[in-house]
């Protein structure tokens, strides 16, 4: 019997968050490897922990329904997840593979993991075929040797359940870029890196209608959508970012813009709209205006294909040194509802200094001015706590905040994720240590300062943070702001739980202390 792809049944998963909030949202990465596995002939499926685990769990689809290989992708602070639920997939005989930012940063800490068989680093839409050609191959090995014709996995099933599975090398493994993986001998080999893919129109669109839709409510962990009942949809109209941001860790997409057509963009855009019935969509880029005349080109072929009916938005913060009054205006017309900006510091120093943001507030204000003289919503994003940081200059952010006055302030305590030269910097002063890292304490939300630095002690940090939100969205107007929205009751029990935690959680934590 010759072995088939279609016969090569495919899951890729979400591991359950205990560090994001309640907010869900559609999972990019996965979207696009189901789309290149799709359009390569392989059955695939997405399970999401976050709209899947209250209804089946993981353990109970794969009893239900095993899939042969099992696909988890996750970030720093979700990686012990991605590592609990390998467990499960490897009881039920699934070939396991990671991968996301922390297995292209850190593969060999996951590859030491007996659940974990294979990690694929970097973009792996065409890793992911490859690698699944090699199975094929090792499978068809494995049994012209042991002379079966077995369709399932069980050639490769020599060894207990919770041991990682060990490849021969005659089925290619060595030669498929941005692989990590085990030989016979069961020594680890990191394969050299992928490099990026120039022309990411050749890229299939991933695959959204694999996802249901209607158990998400909102476009990102950290942004509401516009509507709590939204079809929400992302895009990503390009990749990359060349900036250095000290906080910023690209290991997946790298340090080159790479942007794709217009043409390319607004196929997708109508299949989302047309075809899925898109009622909101988010453009979820590292940095979509980098060409600002391309961001303006953009604008205007969704106003000429009629597709700025839909809400959008910039879920990500945009670069404000890429933007001017016209592109705001162009926004506006085509759809737009709500920008997103990197604030970050309201001290100039410390963003050309430490965080190396290559903007100055005179850009910010600029930026703000431009986008509400639109009539555009906006959203502020602002960090504490960066090493080099003071109470002072959080001082400073916190009245830019109130001066800029967004319609959201995002207020984030400084994370340090490997692969950031903040991280970098606090290894070199002894303020983290890999080895006996938390990875679940690294989530950006968290209401607890992650490290000390020089004479700035975590309770400083925490306590003007806390001030943040207390100083910014308990002002009298802002209140009846909130107030008149029609949203704000829809969400009360959130917002309840969420002020607790922002606006009185300071309280809680000294009184623990004390």
């Amino acid at each position: 019997m010759i072995y088939r792809s279609k016969l090569l049944r495919i899951l890729l998963a979400s591991p359950h968050s205990d560090v994001w909030n309640s907010r869900k949202h559609i999972h990019m990465g996965l979207a696009y490897l189901a789309g290149s596995l799709r359009a390569h002939g392989y059955e695939v499926e997405i399970w999401d922990a976050s709209v899947e685990a209250d209804i089946e769990t993981l353990d109970d689809k794969l009893a239900r329904d095993p899939f042969d290989v099992v696909g988890f992708s996750a970030p720093t602070p979700l990686i012990n997840n991605a590592w609990d639920e390998a467990k499960v997939a490897k009881k039920h005989g699934a070939i396991t593979i990671l991968g996301g930012p922390h297995l292209t940063l850190q593969p060999h800490e996951s590859m030491e993991k007996d659940q974990v068989d294979l990690v694929v680093r970097g973009e792996a839409e065409y890793t992911i075929v490859e690698l699944l050609a090699a199975l094929e191959r090792e499978l068809e090995i494995a049994r012209s040797r042991q002379q079966t014709d077995s369709p399932r996995l069980s050639p490769l099933e020599t060894q207990s359940e919770f041991q990682p599975v060990l490849f021969d090398r005659e089925a290619g493994w060595a030669n498929i870029l941005g692989l990590s993986w085990r030989d016979k001998s069961g020594t680890i080999r990191h394969n050299p890196d992928r490099p990026l893919p120039d022309d990411i129109d050749a890229i299939p669109f991933p695959a959204h209608d694999l996802f249901k839709i209607d158990r998400y409510t909102n476009l990102n962990p950290l942004t509401d959508g516009l509507d709590m009942k939204a079809r929400s949809f992302t895009v990503v109209t390009s990749r990359g970012c060349p900036y250095k941001c000290t906080y910023c860790s690209k290991p997946i997409t790298g340090d080159t813009w790479r942007g794709r057509s217009i043409d390319n963009v607004i196929a997708e855009w109508e299949w989302l709209v047309k075809d899925l019935g898109a009622t909101e969509i988010g453009i979820t880029d590292d940095i979509w205006n980098l060409d600002k005349q391309r961001a303006k080109d953009l604008c205007r072929a969704l106003i000429k294909a009629e597709l700025n009916h839909v809400p959008w938005v910039t879920i990500h913060g945009m670069k404000v040194n890429n933007t001017d009054a016209e592109l705001f205006q162009l926004m506006k017309q085509a759809g737009c509802k709500r920008v997103g900006f990197g604030v970050e510091n309201g001290d100039d120093w410390m963003l050309r200094h430490v965080i190396k943001k290559g903007q100055t507030i005179e850009m910010v204000e600029n930026a703000f001015k431009w986008a509400k003289a639109a009539k555009l919503q906006t959203m502020g994003f602002f960090i504490f706590g960066m090493p080099g940081e003071t109470e002072e200059s959080m001082e400073k952010t916190i009245r830019l905040a109130l001066k800029l006055d967004p319609d959201l302030a995002h207020f984030m305590m400084a994370a340090p994720f490997p692969g950031t030269e903040m991280w970098e910097t606090l290894k070199e002063h002894g303020n983290v240590f890999s080895d006996t890292m938390d990875w679940s304490q690294l989530a950006i939300q968290d209401n607890k300062a992650h490290f000390a630095f020089t004479d700035l002690d975590k309770e400083t940090v925490e306590r003007k943070w806390h001030e943040a939100h207390r100083r910014f969205y308990l002002r009298p107007r802002r209140i009846a702001r909130i107030a008149i929205r029609w949203d704000t009751w829809q969400r009360f029990p959130y917002y309840l739980k969420t002020a607790a935690n922002m606006l009185l959680g300071l309280g809680e934590r000294e009184a623990a202390a004390a």
